[in-house]
């Protein structure tokens, strides 16, 4: 697992992190198959925490429309890019 997070961007370490805390989950989860509803534990609840999360290790603001389209790792990252994230 040490190799697969040497190749990694800071970014994605950075947003793994963030998923890993805010849905209370194991870096070691956090993939692409991560979706909201269908990962145990990401409830409306916790998508909420996920979201203050993403907020704060960011320093951005999600708008509404963002939070509400986070349904996803692979769009957690395609939402980021929006707020001037590279990955």
């Amino acid at each position: 697992m040490q190799e697969d997070k040497l190749t990694l961007s800071e970014s994605e370490l950075i947003l793994r992190r963030a998923f890993a805390n805010g849905l209370q989950i194991s870096e070691e989860s956090v993939n692409d198959a991560l979706q909201y509803a269908s990962t145990p534990g990401w409830d409306s609840v916790a998508h909420m925490a996920l979201i203050a999360s993403l907020d704060s290790t960011f320093d951005i603001m999600l708008d509404t429309d963002d939070v509400l389209e986070l349904s996803s790792y692979p769009k957690a990252r395609e939402i980021l890019r929006k707020y001037g994230v590279r990955f």
